[in-house]
């Protein structure tokens, strides 16, 4: 690996020491069971300044991780194997001609044309790492109890590194996160209209809907035989209804058919992660699933995940599809870990998946060369002369 590996090694160091200065253990249970009704962010506390120090202490650790991430997404130049099949296709969005993107991504990417100019490709990625990074940060600060913690775990498993590339599906990834807490509050209408938004951009997360609320209604209520026999037939449709699990994928989606991305290819890294958690999830339940709603939605959707992996090798780029359910990881392994009676075992199951993501990550940046990837060597249009500033 060449130097520019650091920035994200770096990134990632820098943004998790911030995430230890952010405290918000106590607001996290409230927010989700009733929202601002309960505790607001901006500190409540009767005039406690030992609250409002620790509120501001917040802020401003979460704004400095926004900032950095942020900055490192906008910034970028020919990062990501499809940089400049986006910047095509901003063009051909500015020309009136057919691209085969959602309407809500075309619109907006012809506003901001005509707003910087016919081929100023860069703002344009700039726009869409705003407001994915907003969602990723938010969706944390909301739902991650042990915020630091899920921090390196969103950054580790390369959530937001990919979202470098991807730019459509990533965004719309970062909702699906953010809109869990909709589903777990209850608040169906709310969760629907974010899905909805998010289909503007990607399509694809239009599935989430009945899979957040499956895992929703098999969190709030005991395993009934009905339940398991709902999920042996859906096990079995995935085995013998390939068929037409696919064509009803290639209606949304004809371009997949026969494709690179159709190969039928099992993601071993993803069975093994979601296996591990599973495993985890077993060994924890006294403590952190039995009577943790929260934690059994999550536990749930990592099941779901585990699922398609195993069985759903049929369908285009599964990875996407598994990645709706278990981005979840992010807070269930922190609430699972926490949970773990005895200080010497909790202490040696930190270090354990703490170094786990760290030999993926790892693992992650040697494979940003391939050339389907092109993650790394990272540029940005500031420090890398590309000859490109002309595209601000």
């Amino acid at each position: 690996m060449e130097w520019s590996a650091m920035v994200y090694i770096l990134l990632t160091v820098i943004t998790v020491a911030l995430g230890l200065c952010v405290d918000n253990r106590e607001y996290v249970p409230d927010y989700i069971r009733g929202g601002r009704r309960y505790l607001p962010w901006s500190g409540g506390g009767g005039g406690n300044g030992l609250w409002e120090r620790r509120c501001a202490r917040n802020r401003v650790a979460m704004a400095a991780i926004y900032c950095l991430l942020t900055g490192v997404s906008a910034c970028r130049i020919a990062v990501g194997n499809d940089y400049w099949v986006y910047r095509d296709n901003f063009n051909l969005i500015a020309q009136d001609r057919h691209v085969a993107s959602e309407f809500g991504f075309n619109t907006i990417v012809r506003w901001i044309q005509e707003l910087f100019g016919y081929d100023k490709y860069v703002p344009v990625f700039a726009f869409f790492s705003i407001v994915t990074v907003w969602f990723f940060v938010r969706a944390l600060r909301d739902q991650g109890s042990h915020f630091a913690f899920s921090l390196y775990l969103l950054m580790t498993g390369g959530y937001y590194f990919n979202s470098l590339n991807s730019v459509r599906y990533y965004l719309a990834l970062a909702m699906a996160l953010f809109s869990m807490k909709y589903v777990l509050r209850g608040e169906y209408g709310k969760f629907i209209l974010t899905i909805l938004a998010g289909a503007m951009f990607h399509k694809s997360i239009l599935l989430v809907v009945p899979v957040y609320l499956a895992a929703r209604i098999l969190a709030a209520a005991p395993l009934k035989k009905w339940h398991y026999a709902a999920g042996t037939a859906v096990l079995c449709s995935l085995i013998f209804g390939q068929s037409l699990y696919r064509e009803i994928i290639f209606f949304f989606y004809p371009f997949y058919r026969d494709s690179a991305f159709d190969n039928g290819q099992l993601s071993y890294a993803n069975i093994l992660k979601c296996g591990c958690v599973l495993v985890l999830s077993l060994l924890c339940y006294r403590q952190s699933l039995r009577k943790e709603m929260i934690n059994r939605f999550y536990f749930f959707l990592n099941l779901f995940g585990l699922t398609v992996y195993c069985c759903g090798s049929f369908i285009p780029e599964v990875s996407r599809v598994g990645y709706y359910m278990i981005v979840s990881q992010v807070f269930l392994i922190p609430a699972l870990l926490a949970g773990i009676p005895g200080k010497r075992l909790r202490r040696l199951c930190y270090v354990g998946v703490i170094g786990a993501f760290g030999c993926y990550f790892l693992l992650l940046l040697r494979g940003m060369y391939a050339t389907d990837i092109r993650l790394l060597p990272y540029l940005n249009w500031i420090f890398d002369d590309t000859g490109a500033v002309g595209a601000l």
